[in-house]
């Protein structure tokens, strides 16, 4: 039976959501009293949201001055990009070796969704949803979950590069190939395929930086 969710639970999604999208950008003041008066929650969901965004590096409290929406750590954003790499090879693999049934329906469900996306935060679920798929038909969910709360710095990195001319064009293709790579049972293909997928961020960094360095 799943877990029901708290007051809690849905501030730090909220905030969460609004600090990865970059509705909330680094280095934004954060009020205590005023994220409850907008989620329509007392402070004590709120300050245990805040909690939980602090232990993942997306909140920094200065006692007796502020809290802020934490700057993005690219330590932190190339620690989660390996971890990510590490763990998506072994799913492709895998999954390429014996594709499971009902595997190409889903992958292209989070295809079609990709393309009929009509602003970045569906785009951005759907890819996200394409990959979830990977790591559930491969048997390994939870790591999925374990990659997400691991990579709020990385995905706000990629967030800034997704407006990029051809960028939202390019990750549909490179997820298509991949799907095609796994389906045609071809393991060697899907682990070059991915490795290109998730490298080309950090290809733009100096890009990116030079665009957006107060974010930094």
């Amino acid at each position: 039976m799943a877990r029901r969710r708290s007051a809690a639970d849905n501030a730090y999604d909220s905030l969460r959501a609004a600090v990865i999208s970059l509705a909330l950008p680094p280095g934004t003041a954060l009020s205590r009293t005023a994220i409850a008066r907008r989620l329509g929650v007392s402070q004590t969901p709120v300050r245990e949201a805040l909690i939980r965004l602090q232990e993942e590096g997306l909140i920094a409290v200065v006692p007796q001055s502020a809290t802020r929406v934490a700057r993005i750590d690219l330590a932190s954003a190339r620690e989660a990009g390996f971890l990510r790499l590490a763990l998506e090879l072994a799913v492709v693999r895998r999954l390429a070796e014996a594709p499971p049934p009902g595997l190409e329906a889903a992958l292209q469900t989070e295809l079609a969704r990709m393309r009929a996306s009509t602003d970045e935060d569906g785009f951005t679920a759907a890819d996200a949803a394409f990959h979830g798929v990977l790591y559930a038909a491969a048997g390994v969910p939870g790591l999925h979950e374990l990659v997400r709360s691991r990579s709020g710095h990385l995905d706000r990195l990629r967030r800034l590069h997704l407006p990029s001319p051809g960028k939202a064009e390019a990750v549909l293709r490179q997820h298509a190939e991949l799907a095609a790579a796994i389906l045609r049972r071809q393991p060697a293909e899907a682990e070059r395929l991915l490795r290109d997928h998730l490298s080309n961020t950090f290809a733009e960094l100096a890009r990116i930086r030079d665009r957006f360095p107060e974010f930094f």
